[in-house]
């Protein structure tokens, strides 16, 4: 388990990989992966109680997660590669034909720490929902986690299961959402506005906690106090506060990199913004 400072440096690695690997094929999605990497690397190598070596698709015994957003799979291919699912040598073939790390992730390869296609937004929180009741009635006592985009609850299955969850008192259910208020085609509150969604996640049924999603030591605070809530009736929500592109001074601040890759002079202009610490791919 990587102490807070380890933490830092690896979420500052791959943000590293996340740049190179859109960069090298001009296609991906960088803004989002940049923003979210602080709260996957604390998931991955601090709060998950997993076992990369043994990787099932059951996940029985283990704390599973599922990426709804499955467009910044570049952040999640590293982290699941710099955690050991995957050799890091692969990370050179993303979005490659044949690779198995397509620009959504997907099953039928059969990569290691991936038990559903996702991309397709709104899905998840039914897949995870599904998942966690699952783990309930075979007496598993591991947690569920999932991670969803802002733009995506304009979806209504994400509703639809968030009544599931809060009905059948799924409460081994902690699901994130990625608040950078931001999608593709502009500020969220500019395509359809979201409202309160504190208030909205708590009228459903679930705890809701707040959390700064780009400060390592308050997603290690804010995701450990929602696992002791688990078990109390109630599924949990955090509402997570991201800055698109964040580490990168030129991609912060704009919904412009949300599918952007950058040019060469970009990628030099953006891996001088962040520190070799692990040692590239």
């Amino acid at each position: 388990m990587a102490d807070i400072q380890n933490l830092k440096k690896i979420a500052t690695q791959i943000r590293r990989d996340i740049l190179r690997m859109v960069h090298a094929q001009n296609s991906g999605h960088p803004g989002g992966s940049l923003g979210c990497a602080d709260f996957m690397t604390a998931l991955y190598f601090n709060i998950l109680d997993h076992n990369p070596k043994h990787f099932d698709m059951d996940g029985k015994n283990q704390d599973i997660f599922f990426l709804s957003n499955g467009h910044i799979s570049p952040l999640w291919y590293s982290v699941l590669a710099r955690s050991g699912y995957f050799e890091l040598s692969e990370l050179s073939t993303f979005r490659m034909i044949n690779s198995r790390l397509q620009g959504h992730p997907t099953t039928h390869d059969n990569l290691p720490g991936v038990r559903i296609a996702s991309g397709s937004l709104g899905q998840g929180l039914s897949v995870a929902a599904g998942a966690a009741l699952s783990k309930k009635l075979n007496n598993d006592p591991k947690i569920v986690f999932s991670l969803h985009g802002d733009g995506e609850l304009q979806e209504g299955q994400i509703w639809e299961a968030a009544m599931f969850a809060a009905h059948h008192k799924i409460d081994n259910l902690i699901s994130t959402i990625d608040y950078n208020g931001k999608q593709i085609d502009g500020p969220v509150d500019e395509i359809i506005t979201l409202g309160n969604l504190k208030n909205k996640w708590e009228s459903f049924g679930w705890n809701v906690l707040e959390m700064n999603g780009n400060d390592m030591e308050d997603v290690i605070k804010i995701v450990n106090h929602a696992k002791t809530l688990t078990g109390k009736g109630k599924p949990i929500m955090i509402l997570m506060k991201t800055e698109m592109g964040m580490g990168v001074d030129f991609m912060m601040g704009t919904h412009k990199w949300h599918g952007t890759a950058p040019n060469d002079e970009q990628l030099q202009n953006a891996l001088s913004q962040l520190e070799e610490t692990l040692g590239d791919y």
